[in-house]
């Protein structure tokens, strides 16, 4: 839950694991191109290759994207551990003393929370390393971080970006979406 997994997928991963449901499913990545050319990669965990490919395909399509080839847009992307820190009573300069000690390659504050970010086989080390410091976690997860980001400006096109990104999170199929959005923030959401 605290990785905003479904409940619809977690009960079906607990039923595969007692033996109960013998489904195969089968982890997918989609590439492909948002609004405005906004790069987007999409984690799918499925049970029917064929419905989910359909579905990312109208979903980009009916959006004002396309979907890509395997690997058009997975070069933008670097696989990197992701925590999110509550500053709250904390220190934001012993924090990152912490994290850079305890092995994490970077470290960005903000006001309210600091971004932590990690070489994905050392994540698990700083999370625990962290844990033990009394470090609270906003989140913690292992994430395609883009290399670099694209602001969109145009009205019609923050839209569709925002109504691609709520049309995969509302599929059961999607695990995660990934984008190179730089304003997130000012999607309609």
């Amino acid at each position: 839950k605290a990785n905003s997994v479904p409940n619809d997928n977690i009960q079906r991963i607990i039923k595969r694991a007692e033996g109960g449901d013998k489904t195969e499913y089968e982890a997918i990545t989609y590439e492909g191109y948002g609004p405005g050319g906004i790069a987007v990669m999409v984690e799918t965990l499925t049970d029917n290759r064929n419905r989910t490919a359909a579905n990312m395909r109208h979903y980009f399509d009916k959006f004002g994207g396309n979907l890509g080839q395997m690997g058009c847009v997975g070069f933008m992307f670097t696989q990197k551990g992701v925590i999110v820190v509550d500053l709250e009573d904390k220190d934001p300069d012993e924090l990152m003393m912490d994290a850079l000690d305890a092995g994490a390659e970077d470290f960005d504050a903000g006001e309210e929370a600091a971004q932590i970010t990690t070489d994905p086989d050392n994540f698990t080390a700083v999370c625990e390393a962290l844990e033990k410091k009394g470090y609270t976690f906003i989140s913690a997860d292992v994430a395609q971080v883009p290399s670099t980001t694209t602001t969109l400006t145009d009205p019609d096109q923050l839209t569709n970006m925002g109504k691609l990104l709520d049309a995969l999170d509302e599929d059961d199929d999607v695990q995660n979406a990934w984008h190179t959005l730089e304003n997130e923030e000012d999607l309609d959401r």
